[in-house]
């Protein structure tokens, strides 16, 4: 992280992440939610209560919390994930809102981050995941490239050999062009088939 971004507040942008994602969501129909999505590990309606679930660890974590309690993904069993995720949402923002908390130090089970650190890193999260969901609602029309451009850099800089192993978090680099549109370069190097 360069001194610039670390003087950055992180929430403005964790906020065109969670709209995006949103955006995304709501093109979401009932019939949808048993459809394949490029993560591979997730079907639609897992995916969903996976965003939910990262959303209310973060808010656990800013608590004070652990994660250990928090199911991820959620096992609401809900059909209307949209609100889940709104109401989600709500609490997280809540939490963040005080300028203290980015200074302060979370334990996750990988890593000890600050606040600032943390929500920088599940914004990028949340846009690779708002493409995610693009495919499925041919939604990507409306996804903001400098989010993507952002993710991207981050993950290049931040993206580990054991991270694409076996059992870690992100599948090996997938080949495109250079020039090939932003979030399918962020897709193709997070994995995801493109």
């Amino acid at each position: 992280m360069t001194e610039a971004d670390a003087n950055q507040d992180p929430r403005p942008h964790l906020s065109a992440a969670l709209d995006q994602t949103e955006r995304q969501l709501d093109a979401i129909g009932n019939a949808d939610l048993g459809l394949p999505t490029p993560c591979a590990e997730y079907d639609l309606r897992t995916l969903l209560a996976h965003l939910v679930g990262v959303l209310r660890k973060l808010t656990a974590l800013g608590n004070g919390e652990g994660t250990s309690q928090v199911k991820d993904p959620a096992d609401d069993h809900t059909d209307d994930w949209g609100a889940a995720f709104r109401s989600a949402r709500a609490d997280l923002e809540r939490v963040w809102a005080p300028d203290s908390a980015l200074g302060k130090s979370y334990t996750l089970p990988w890593a000890t981050m600050t606040g600032h650190e943390l929500l920088e890193t599940y914004t990028h999260e949340f846009t690779v995941h708002a493409w995610d969901l693009s495919r499925v609602t041919d939604g990507g029309d409306n996804l903001d490239p400098v989010l993507a451009e952002a993710a991207l850099d981050w993950f290049t800089r931040n993206l580990t050999a054991e991270d694409r192993g076996e059992g870690g978090p992100f599948a090996p680099a997938v080949a495109v062009a250079d020039d090939a549109e932003v979030y399918l370069r962020l897709a193709a190097y997070v994995g995801r088939p493109v």
